[in-house]
Parts: C-alpha cells; structure tokens; sequence
C-alpha cells in the first residue's frame, strides 16, 4: 500500500510540472511576421516637443563670435584675490520649455516651441537668425528625452534617448528585453500630451503591433510588462510555502499511518 502511495504522489508530481510548462503561443514573439510585406513602408511620428523639455541650442556660422551673442554661455574666470588659475572653460546649458510651450532664446525672446518637431524648430531659427548672421548653423537636442520600463523585464529603470527617434522593442532591448515571465500580450504604454494621459495595451505575439502609433516611443513614455499567471502564483506560493510544506508533510504523515 505504501508502494501505491509513493505512485500516487509521483503522478500528482508530475501533473503539476506539466500544468507549469509555458506554450509557444504565450511566450514567442512575431507569430505572424509573414504578414509583414518586404515593401512596407514605416511610419514614423514627428517628436513634438512639450513643456518640461530641456533642449540643447547650439548657433554656429563662419564667423564664429558673430555667433557668440546667440548662445547662452558660462566661463570660468578665476575669483580676485585667488591664486587658483581657472582654464576658459565653457558650458552650455539646455533651455527649458517652460509651461506656456516658450523659451526665451538670447536677442530673439521668447520663442513658441510646444508643438513644434526639432527639425521645423530649426528652420524657423534659421530664418530669424538670417537677420543677423550669414549662413547659421543650428543644431538642436532634447536632453531629457527619458523612457521608462517597469514590470517583469531584466533591468527596469529609467534610460537616456541620444537621438529623436526609439522604437519600443529598442527600448525593451536596453531593459534586457521581458523575463519569462512577462505578458507579451498586454504590454502597457502610458503617453501625456498636452496634460492629458493616454494609454494602448500591445500584443507583442502579433506584428500588428508594429503599425501602432505606440511602436515608436516619445519622451517621458512609461512601458510596463504585466507579469503572467505563472509569476502571480508563485508570489503567492513564496509567500505562503511554509503553510503549504507544513500541510503536505502532515498529509503524508497521515496518509503512511493510515495505510501502513
């Protein structure tokens, strides 16, 4: 009897590692990546800038101090009485967006810039700085283009965009792509515009998703990885294994006298 006892509780062993295993469907990316035309043509949104935006604005022409005037510059100098000897060192500070949609840019004033993209904002300080110098240069930055990954992913935090343009599979990638077990059918995006949150739920088993406005991150977008069923469970289970190992040993315990 005790030999049967032993079967039984190997057999319900067994149906429990089974009933753990992950399918193909629930965790495999592109499951229809053949729906993907080679000829596609990809989409990508202008990045908008928004209050709360710290851009870097940089002025350069052939006659570099006939540009001087037009960027914000701090020197060192050494302080009187000091016999410290400070290099001429620069800085260029970023200018802030500020809640109005305006920066204040040196001799032009106060600029709108809330809605404008990085490349139309370069064109129009190109053609108001035309006034002043011959040829200008602009090159423009948003220093605190910022994504955040959350959830069931290797690396969760907050990550740095050098450029103006980051999918969110490029994203994910830099978080160490999702753990095992993250939903790749539920992955969340929560986007603010213009005060407002929106939010898009993408499944990333289909390339459907690829076409979303979504696919493409913009600055301050929050990505969080819900965790799947099998993730809840065993945080419950780790919380409450002790119970659960005392109750099958007192089981057995039972069983074994019961039919010894």
């Amino acid at each position: 009897m005790r030999f049967k006892c032993y079967h039984a509780f190997l057999f319900v062993l067994m149906l429990t590692l089974l009933s753990s295993c992950v399918s193909r469907e629930k965790i495999v990316y592109f499951q229809d990546i053949e729906k993907l035309s080679e000829n596609s043509e990809v989409v990508v949104p202008s990045l908008a800038l928004k209050p709360n935006d710290l851009l870097s604005i940089t002025v350069s022409a052939s006659d570099i101090e006939s540009a001087r005037p037009f960027n914000v510059i701090i020197e060192s100098r050494p302080m009187v009485g000091s016999s410290d000897v400070f290099t001429n060192s620069t800085q260029q500070p970023g200018y802030l967006v500020d809640s109005d949609g305006n920066i204040n840019f040196p001799v032009l004033g106060s600029i709108k810039v809330e809605g404008l993209t990085p490349k139309e904002l370069n064109a129009q300080l190109k053609s108001q700085l035309s006034a002043y110098l011959i040829d200008p240069i602009i090159n423009i930055r948003i220093l605190n283009f910022t994504v955040t990954i959350l959830g069931e992913v290797e690396r969760p935090g907050t990550y740095t965009i050098s450029g103006e343009k980051i999918s969110i599979l490029e994203a994910l990638g830099r978080a160490g792509d999702l753990s095992l077990y993250g939903k790749r059918d539920n992955v969340l995006v929560i986007r603010e515009n213009k005060g407002k949150k929106t939010t898009a739920f993408l499944d990333f088993r289909s390339s459907d998703f690829m076409s979303s406005e979504y696919y493409y991150l913009q600055q301050n977008d929050v990505v969080y990885v819900e965790p799947n069923q099998a993730q809840r469970q065993s945080s419950s289970f780790n919380r409450n294994s002790t119970v659960y190992i005392s109750i099958a040993s007192l089981m057995l315990s039972v069983l074994v006298l019961i039919f010894r």
